[in-house]
């Protein structure tokens, strides 16, 4: 299932996936396959990100 909501809060930082995987330590790959559906993160990836976007692992990651 796409992270449609990883995604909408990443442009609304306008980050690119690029710049949010610089600051998360991981590929620009890895937030494509994320935000595609295509992997499921690490818990602490999810912290990580959700840190970075100022949201809670329950606004990106959970329904």
């Amino acid at each position: 299932m796409k992270n449609l909501r990883l995604k909408s809060a990443r442009a609304a930082m306008d980050l690119s996936q690029q710049q949010l995987a610089d600051i998360v330590g991981v590929s620009r790959q890895t937030i494509n396959a994320i935000e595609k559906g295509d992997y499921n993160p690490t818990i602490n990836l999810c912290i990580a990100i959700a840190r970075a976007l100022g949201k809670t692992l329950d606004e990106l990651f959970w329904e």
